[in-house]
């Protein structure tokens, strides 16, 4: 008896320590601030997974800056780095008006050819092009004021820059006043050398060197049928009009043509893309001769592309090499890239099957064939192996949740997966096609870097980054599928649970919705794709869902196709079905359910407020698209079609005509010079309110234009915060 006593002592003490230790290892952890989960933050450092900073290739070695010294290692049994240079060598190289302001920490690299060793270092008053393996300079190219754009040629030997909406050239050494003069008519109506068509069909630039640097191509596009939309600057002393050129859908578009200038002559010419003026010239590619400027031609309808050949001297049209037609919509977003070594074979990227894949052709237009095949979306070639006899591009052939590196044959054989890893990979290829950087995430693994050998039989982790959650207490994150209301297609969802859940609580939860095209919320990446702002509302006693409905990215063209004519619907019944799946759920508290999202999920939150009235509680709409009519023409029309031919479609997403139905609680942010969603959309969307005699709320982030940047984001996710504590 006196032993079993002495046992239940010992288990009572040891219980006791057990749980002192609990409760001390408890208040030890802690929960994020703002100023540490949102980019921008102060501290957002704390929680964002560490990097190897500026890691890429130098020759045959991957480097990396670490502090002032930038290191470097190769393949081997072990990792076995060793220092490169350090800043204070580049300074030693660098001319005497231009040293390095600090070395202290080393310099910004933009490599130009890795296998070189050349690369560009930007500095306070110029630019300089550099040789680190020969440790010189070769070229200094002082700063000019007032650069809207800029590209260099294949050499870096001259760059071209849009001033003042004209092109001119500079050359090494040259300043402002003995640049080139390409264009002098430009003006805020006819602009040269910018990205056009609002950055729609992968557009970035407005300028295209030729491979010997020798002509450069150019947008050269006439606004001046598009009436000028008013921006007003209000942090002037007397407020004043910045008006855009925003074509808005089913009214005049703009007039793109383009230029090519020869260097040698001074001599443009203009190609001569003929009739309608209404198009759109997308995915600019030279032939590797330098004499033939190829363009994908879209209709403004967007249901046909025509990829046409164009003489570099005379500016005609030589070729049509094939037309790709869809009845829905037709989006190329990726130029041709040529098998090295062959000018006459190019490798182009299509939707075609109803999945983006990887087609070889002639430059007579002839098709040899299709490279990859299957239910799964081609991202990005990245390349070719040094016998130009196979491809490198990553996928999502494991998942559309999933990035990987493959590798295929131009034949279509020998297809390998070369990060085997489930997660979301993003491969830097060496010069010589031996190895690559394998950068990867995955729910369980914050960041690492592996060197890995292009035939599958070398891998060597480098670094692999520390948990940045270890201090924290972090809530459970859910992933899974449901089946949307046609009985087939999979959705994918993620949802966050609070911290801590007690048996029988039921708890508010907020749905984080985007909804449209070109977006993926989730991903098989570091937390399942949550962001910050995710896991801090769960960690504060929120649920959080996301669910990526029929229209949003990476999952083929019916599954995106899905919203065509009709957006706000399909989109809508697959939100509502992760709704159901909420309320089946014991501890989900349906009385107080609340929705946030922006741009076009600010669209999302307010349709879902007015549609289902009586399911939300309170929504957060920021930038959010209200009048799909005062949307832009690129975007707008592709999926909608013009108002004219499709009133219907319209008139049913026009949120405008249901502002009445509000009933629940609804903040709309929108700021002040947004140039994708006007500022129109909201105040319009007040305005239809009072009439109706509905209540929403509103907060305007002056000077910020469609997304709310640097540390005012911290601002406007405490925003956001009150108003779900105030309401929900």
């Amino acid at each position: 008896m006196k032993k079993n006593v002495k046992i239940l002592i010992l288990l009572c003490t040891l219980i006791g320590a057990s749980l002192h230790m609990n409760a001390q290892e408890k208040k030890d952890r802690r929960v994020y601030t703002l100023e540490e989960c949102i980019p921008g933050g102060r501290d957002f450092y704390k929680t964002y997974p560490a990097y190897l900073s500026q890691m890429q290739w130098l020759g045959n070695q991957y480097v990396y800056a670490k502090g002032a010294t930038l290191m470097g290692g190769s393949m081997g049994k072990a990792v076995k780095e060793t220092p490169v240079m350090s800043a204070a060598d580049i300074n030693a190289f660098l001319p005497t008006e231009h040293k390095l302001p600090r070395t202290d920490y080393f310099p910004g690299l933009d490599m130009v050819d890795a296998k070189s060793g050349i690369a560009m270092i930007t500095l306070p008053k110029a630019t300089c092009l550099v040789n680190l393996t020969e440790r010189k300079t070769l070229a200094v190219f002082p700063h000019i004021a007032q650069v809207a754009a800029s590209e260099w040629n294949a050499k870096h030997t001259m760059r071209a820059l849009v001033i003042n909406h004209n092109i001119r050239l500079q050359a090494a050494n040259q300043t402002e006043k003995e640049l080139t003069v390409v264009t002098k008519d430009g003006n805020e109506a006819l602009v040269y050398g910018e990205s056009v068509h609002q950055r729609e069909f992968g557009i970035e630039s407005g300028l295209f060197w030729s491979p010997d640097g020798q002509k450069l191509a150019f947008y050269r596009m006439d606004q001046s049928m598009v009436e000028p939309y008013p921006i007003v600057n209000v942090r002037l002393r007397k407020a004043a009009t910045e008006p855009i050129r925003y074509p808005m859908a089913g009214m005049p578009s703009h007039h793109v043509t383009v230029g090519i200038y020869d260097v040698a002559s001074g001599q443009t010419v203009y190609l001569k893309t003929g009739e309608p003026k209404e198009k759109f010239l997308t995915n600019l590619s030279w032939n590797p001769d330098g004499k033939t400027l190829y363009i994908a031609e879209v209709n403004r309808a967007q249901t046909d592309s025509e990829l046409k050949a164009y003489d570099a001297a005379t500016g005609e049209c030589t070729q049509t090499l094939f037309i790709e037609h869809d009845d829905k919509y037709i989006e190329p977003q990726h130029g041709m890239v040529f098998v090295p070594g062959k000018s006459d074979q190019f490798i182009w990227q299509s939707r075609r099957d109803g999945w983006s894949h990887l087609y070889l052709y002639r430059t007579n237009g002839k098709l040899i064939r299709q490279i990859t095949h299957g239910d799964w979306e081609v991202m990005d070639l990245l390349g070719f192996d040094a016998s130009a006899k196979k491809i490198f591009f990553t996928s999502t052939a494991a998942s559309p949740l999933q990035r990987r590196l493959y590798a295929v044959d131009l034949t279509g054989k020998n297809f390998r997966d070369l990060t085997p890893e489930k997660g979301v990979h993003r491969p830097q290829l060496s010069p010589d096609r031996k190895f690559f950087i394998d950068q990867m995430q995955s729910p369980t693994v914050p960041r690492r870097y592996d060197l890995r050998s292009t035939d599958g039989k070398q891998s060597l982790t480098l670094f692999t980054a520390p948990n940045p959650d270890e201090d924290y207490d972090m809530p459970e994150i859910e992933t899974g599928t449901l089946t949307a209301n046609d009985g087939k297609t999979p959705l994918h969802y993620m949802m966050v649970k609070p911290l801590d859940m007690e048996p029988g609580k039921k708890y508010p939860v907020i749905v984080y919705v985007y909804g449209g095209p070109h977006a993926q919320m989730l991903s098989e990446g570091w937390h399942s794709g949550a962001s910050g702002w995710d896991l801090y509302q769960a960690q504060h006693g929120y649920v959080i869902f996301t669910l990526d409905n029929r229209g949003s990215a990476n999952r083929g063209a019916a599954f995106e196709q899905a919203i065509h004519r009709r957006v706000g619907e399909v989109e809508m019944q697959d939100q509502m079905t992760g709704v159901e799946y909420l309320k089946s759920l014991p501890f989900v508290d349906a009385d107080r359910i609340g929705v946030h999202g922006w741009s076009y999920g600010g669209f999302m939150t307010t349709n879902l407020m007015l549609t289902h009235p009586d399911v939300f509680k309170v929504g957060v709409a920021g930038g959010p698209v209200i009048d799909w009519s005062l949307y832009e023409i690129m975007y707008g029309e592709r999926y909608m079609d013009t108002p004219q031919e499709n009133p219907e479609g319209y008139k049913n997403a026009n949120l405008l005509l249901r502002a009445g139905n509000l009933k629940g609680r609804l903040l709309q942010i929108h700021g002040d010079i947004d140039p994708v969603v006007v500022w129109q959309h909201s105040l319009l969307f007040q305005q239809a309110c009072v009439r109706n005699n509905t209540y929403p709320d509103y907060f305007i982030y002056p000077g910020h234009e469609h997304n709310v940047m640097g540390h005012d984001r911290v601002h406007l996710h405490e925003k956001i915060n009150r108003y779900f504590r105030d309401y929900l």
